[in-house]
């Protein structure tokens, strides 16, 4: 769980991040399943993969869920892969691991989709039926059931949860090189400052803009879906707004191994967060001056090499200005003496 230190985050999330952050390992198969049973009609659990061109990847992931998930502990009911408009196999792949694929433009088809990932989780919605929707990107690598299990588990133990995101460490794997904490580069450069600022009760989140979270559908079917990249971090906002703090929680699922976009990807996709952040920033008026900022802080996370927990450190955004210097008099005095 991670902890918290000075200058510390607000108070409510400092109590956010010891009750309602969690691991994975704490729902045992046992635990998950009589919760399940106990839930009844509540506790069915849909899983939805949005895919564009993910033919690598997708049918191991659809081929562990299956198998771990829906035959050997029979957690999840139902399997569904959005096909967002792929040109290569995704498809087919899928379909031969055993999900149920859905195109994108079957789903209301008399409303012209647009691109994007956003568009595609919300038409989900409409091709499935448990309580619980469980959102997986379907460009990760190494698949471990836990993505699944960990974010599922406390919505069926805790009746008060409404959202639930994964947390974990994302490494950069690239040409060969791997920094261990490199990846999430828009997280860390756009999105963790945005929520801090702005909406410092999210600042807790691990992983804000993580593709791998679980809702209760009565919770989604309430919610704006941005249609694109800003999905995730509009999403968060929006539940934040609707259900409060306490009804959101994160769970460490361990490490997230998926494809890297190359800068100028990263660019757009910052650009549309960054405009879905304002979108709800006018919305809500939440969008103040920096004078209404009480000391702000910056809440950032590293992942302990001893315990293997996240640790919270927070840092002042500091962002005094000085005034024009032509305004001092001992400037201008200055300037006097130089003419003399």
């Amino acid at each position: 769980m991670p902890a918290e230190q000075n200058p510390a985050p607000l108070p409510e999330v400092a109590d956010w991040l010891r009750r309602r952050s969690w691991r994975a390992s704490e729902w045992s198969p046992d635990r998950l399943l009589a919760a399940k049973r106990a839930a009844g009609p509540a506790g069915t659990v849909s899983v939805v993969l949005p895919a564009l061109d993910e033919e690598s990847t997708v049918g191991d992931i659809v081929e562990v869920i299956r198998r771990e998930l829906i035959e050997r502990l029979p957690l999840v009911d139902e399997l569904v892969v959005v096909d967002s408009g792929s040109v290569d196999r995704t498809a087919e792949v899928a379909a031969r691991a055993g999900a149920a694929v859905v195109h994108r433009d079957e789903v209301l088809p008399d409303l012209p989709a647009v691109p994007g990932k956003g568009e595609v989780l919300w038409r989900s919605l409409l091709v499935t039926s448990g309580s619980i929707v469980c959102f997986i990107d379907a460009d990760l690598r190494e698949f471990d059931p836990a993505f699944v299990c960990g974010i599922v588990g406390p919505l069926l133990t805790e009746p008060d949860l409404q959202l639930v995101k994964a947390m974990y460490d994302r490494p950069l794997e690239t040409e060969g090189a791997v920094v261990p904490a490199g990846g999430g580069r828009v997280t860390e450069l756009v999105a963790r400052p945005l929520l801090n600022l702005h909406w410092p009760e999210l600042a807790g989140f691990v992983q804000p803009l993580g593709g791998e979270y679980a809702a209760r559908r009565s919770l989604l079917e309430r919610l704006h879906f941005p249609t694109g990249y800003g999905v995730e971090l509009g999403l968060l906002v929006d539940a934040l707004e609707l259900v409060g703090l306490d009804a959101l929680a994160q769970v460490d699922v361990g490490v997230r191994h998926h494809r890297h976009q190359d800068s100028q990807a990263l660019g757009r996709m910052a650009a549309t967060i960054y405009r879905t952040a304002l979108e709800r920033l006018d919305r809500t008026h939440r969008l103040k001056a920096a004078e209404d900022l009480a000391r702000p802080v910056l809440t950032q996370f590293d992942r302990d090499a001893d315990s293997r927990e996240f640790t919270a450190r927070s840092h002042p955004v500091t962002a005094l200005e000085r005034p024009p210097m032509i305004g001092l008099a001992q400037y201008r005095s200055h300037r006097e003496r130089g003419r003399m």
